[in-house]
């Protein structure tokens, strides 16, 4: 008997009066000990079927229209929510696409790591602590017991998503959900981590239904892969034979796609655009009942670059190394000490409303879509807003067809614009966030992993997207990205970091092909092992 058999499983959303299958007839099996990889595009369906098992779609608007879903012989979609909170977390643990909406902002990580020890292990505190830093040290994160007290919003993007990892395996469950658990890790990190699955479900036995378009991890760590599209299983085979000899047109599609070229060529007399000097970056550390300031955490350490027009400058680094920070330092969202100049004007010296103007000229796409984009607004509404601020000169209609042809620049269908972001994946709502950046026609964009939730296919097509703007428009892009076969097809300089400081930086391909640092050569490496 398979640990996990979801049996002809089909779901449907109802919307407006219509209903559409989402999943639609799926079946799969998952073993004791055993790594089932799914895969497939955006939108594909392979997170509702997740979030089917665990039983946590809401109804409505989702409805089960048929089939089983069996966890040790035990049909899910029908026992009750008593038994359903006995089993998640205990039995069935999940790894989520998207951290900081999963990880409760009012509570330390401490806490909530606790929390999940106390409701299903009964562990107190005291005892509990070993254990929650154990796993925190385990899946990454440096010097855990300075970070216990820590809010999510002061992690970056990549330690959340390892605080998330922890999370799902403290209890040492018999099956792990994991959705693209690691998304937002850089390739160092990815292949710690899964060396830590491949580990625990050796010692556990624990079976896996991994969900991730990235076919770099897949080939490593699954031993059979589904492959999903538009709610339906295409392909299904072992691993190694998928890979190599894929059957459906499909699967040769994604095994096809993986990021190349270069740089688009830079014009000899391309003028500067931003020039960053020596660029400081503090945080306070605050302690004691009234939070007095007694030390400095420094995030960036004297950072100096300049890019021009139409170049690309790839900023690389493990997450914490301060590759985000530097990002909203640039757009004055973050205190900072040192100089920024911009197309002449110094932007450490204006005033947020001398700034305002300037804006739209400096565009940001950041790393979490789903916390950027507003839940309560229209996919119209997101992407118009900035042209309400920035172009009061265009009127509804013309702002709603600025949106169109934007939409469909960046592959989201017209249609689809009076729907909300919560109705779209993870890769649709990057997506969403591109194309609110895009519709101003900035000259400046600061890229924080903007393609780091997007199948190779679509990585593809926005790299093509991007490069194409940058051609047509001459625009800078300051590209922050953990994968490095991406920053290597768009950049033209590439800046290294760690823990704040430069350890190398020039020319990309000079870097790629010589790499002067030890930490360089050893992102490289990882590189390669995990296909990025």
């Amino acid at each position: 008997m398979s640990l996990l058999a979801i049996e002809d499983l089909s779901v449907a959303f109802a919307r407006g009066g219509a209903t559409r299958n989402v999943v639609d007839g799926v079946s799969l099996r998952v073993d004791a000990g055993e790594t089932l990889a799914l895969v497939g595009e955006s939108g594909s369906g392979k997170s509702v079927t997740a979030l089917a098992v665990m039983q946590l779609l809401p109804t409505p608007p989702a409805r089960y229209t048929g089939g089983q879903i069996l966890f040790n012989g035990e049909d899910l979609l029908r026992v009750g929510e008593r038994r359903l909170r006995g089993l998640r977390g205990n039995q069935i643990a999940m790894i989520f696409q998207e951290p900081m909406v999963s990880l409760n902002p009012l509570h330390t990580i401490e806490k909530q790591l606790y929390e999940v020890l106390s409701l299903h292990r009964g562990m107190r505190r005291e005892a509990a602590r070993g254990e929650i830093l154990s796993a925190l040290d385990r899946v990454g994160i440096r010097r855990a017991a300075a970070r216990l007290n820590d809010f999510p919003h002061q992690l970056s993007g990549g330690e959340r998503q390892r605080v998330m990892i922890a999370m799902a395996l403290l209890t040492e469950p018999a099956l792990l959900i994991a959705d693209e658990p690691t998304t937002a890790l850089d390739v160092t990190v990815q292949a710690q981590i899964l060396r830590l699955l491949r580990d625990l479900q050796r010692e556990h036995n624990m079976g896996m239904l991994f969900i991730t378009h990235d076919l770099g991890i897949v080939r490593q760590l699954a031993d059979s892969v589904s492959v999903m599209r538009q709610g339906k299983i295409v392909e299904r085979n072992a691993c190694r034979a998928l890979f190599s000899q894929p059957q459906h047109p499909y699967t040769q599609q994604l095994l096809a796609a993986e990021p190349e070229g270069r740089a688009v060529p830079l014009r000899a007399d391309a003028p500067t655009l931003l020039e960053v000097r020596n660029l400081r970056v503090g945080f306070p550390v605050r302690r004691g009942f009234l939070k007095r300031q007694v030390a400095e955490k420094v995030a960036v350490h004297n950072l100096s670059f300049s890019l021009r027009r139409g170049e690309s400058l790839g900023l690389v680094g493990e997450s914490g190394s301060g590759k985000s920070t530097t990002g909203l330092a640039l757009l004055r969202l973050l205190a900072a000490q040192g100089e920024i100049w911009f197309d002449g004007q110094p932007l450490h010296q204006l005033t947020r409303k001398a700034l305002l103007p300037l804006r739209r000229r400096i565009q940001v796409v950041f790393q979490d879509p789903n916390s950027s984009l507003n839940p309560r607004m229209t996919v119209l509404q997101i992407i118009a807003e900035g042209l309400a601020v920035h172009r009061p000169d265009l009127d509804a209609q013309q702002q709603e067809a600025r949106v169109i042809a934007t939409m469909e620049e960046v592959g989201l269908e017209a249609e689809s614009r009076h729907r909300y972001a919560a109705e779209f994946s993870g890769g649709q709502r990057q997506r969403i966030a591109i194309a609110r950046a895009l519709v101003l026609e900035p000259q400046l964009m600061v890229l924080d992993e903007p393609t780091s939730s997007l199948d190779r296919s679509v990585q593809q097509q926005i790299l093509l997207l991007l490069k194409g703007l940058q051609q047509q428009h001459q625009l800078s892009y300051l590209f922050i990205s953990h994968d490095l076969q991406v920053v290597r097809a768009l950049c033209h300089q590439l800046v290294v970091l760690r823990e704040g400081e430069v350890v190398e930086q020039g020319d990309c391909e000079t870097v790629f092909s010589a790499p002067a640092a030890a930490y360089t050569r050893e992102l490289l490496a990882s590189a390669q092992l995990s296909g990025r």
